[in-house]
């Protein structure tokens, strides 16, 4: 089992906190190509004073782009169920580009809290 830190925007990190988001959507670059089944993945909120969850992999989907990606699911696994599956595609588009989304391919990583 490996472990991996990855940060969250504060909205994505509480819905995770709440049980809504289970599927954390990711561009499949050369860190997320080495996660697998089992691997830990501690979740760092992006601000002044972060907070922490720690999670663990349970399932990895792969696609191409994330609108292909996010389609396959209901919104309320990958964010919160106020989302529209457009918000989160354009979202997502914003920080990871076209031209990467189609040289990497992306992934999305359903996830479970542990406790502690």
């Amino acid at each position: 089992m490996k472990k991996f830190n990855m940060k969250l925007m504060t909205k994505y990190f509480d819905c995770i906190q709440k049980g809504s988001k289970r599927i954390e959507l990711r561009l499949n670059d050369k860190k997320r190509k080495n996660l697998k089944v089992g691997d830990e993945i501690v979740f760092e909120e992006l601000t002044d004073h972060p907070r922490y969850i720690k999670t663990e992999v349970i399932e990895l989907y792969y696609d191409s782009n994330f609108e292909d990606l996010i389609n396959r699911f209901d919104v309320e696994l990958l964010a919160s169920k106020d989302t529209s599956k457009e918000d989160l595609v354009s979202t997502l588009n914003s920080i990871y580009s076209k031209e990467k989304q189609n040289q990497y391919g992306v992934v999305g990583i359903r996830i479970k809290v542990m406790d502690d």
